[in-house]
């Protein structure tokens, strides 16, 4: 992957900050319009949203399994996907995040090209 590309990917990248009473931060893409058609408008939206999940912070073990691990794990999206599956709250959130990133790019363009 070229040095300008991974930049491009990176300006697309937004944190979100969830939960309560523990937080966490899940660091998405922003779709591309192409991306937002493919995975939004399919038979399974939901796993679409998920793939856009490309990062995390503040996750331990012990959030994904009870009894777990308290220290740091590295992002693993499988075990991510999986786990938000789990939970309605956090992938509520994370959707949240996802579209709104997605409306205030839609709203930027729209103001560039004067519509």
């Amino acid at each position: 992957m070229s040095a300008l590309l991974q930049k491009m990917l990176r300006a697309r990248e937004v944190r979100i900050v969830t939960g309560s009473p523990r937080q966490h931060t899940f660091i998405a893409r922003r779709p591309t319009p192409i991306e937002r058609q493919e995975k939004f408008s399919g038979d399974n939206p939901a796993r679409g949203i998920l793939s856009l999940v490309i990062g995390w912070e503040d996750v331990t073990e012990g959030d994904l399994i009870p009894g777990g691990d308290p220290h740091p794990l590295p992002f693993d999206a499988d075990a991510c996907a999986e786990w938000l599956s789990d939970r309605p709250d956090l992938f509520a959130a994370v959707v949240d995040g996802v579209v709104k990133a997605y409306d205030a790019y839609a709203q930027g363009l729209d103001d560039i090209l004067g519509n």
